[in-house]
């Protein structure tokens, strides 16, 4: 392969993994509308609910730096 063609597959691949990155991002902060806010968590069940998902969100801003 010659340098042009490896210098666009590399930046095709960046395109790709920033795209997916913000995809994930925008889905993550989407799902939040899903969940109870902390102040109406009543049972058992939506608080981990809710800690799951604040875990997972903070593993992907971390990806995400």
């Amino acid at each position: 392969m010659n340098f042009k063609s490896d210098s666009l597959t590399q930046s095709m691949n960046d395109d790709v993994r920033d795209y997916v990155a913000h995809l994930q991002l925008h889905m993550s902060l989407q799902s939040r509308n899903l969940l109870p806010s902390m102040n109406q968590v009543q049972d058992s069940r939506d608080n981990l609910l809710y800690q799951t998902q604040a875990t997972i969100e903070k593993y992907t801003s971390r990806e995400l730096a």
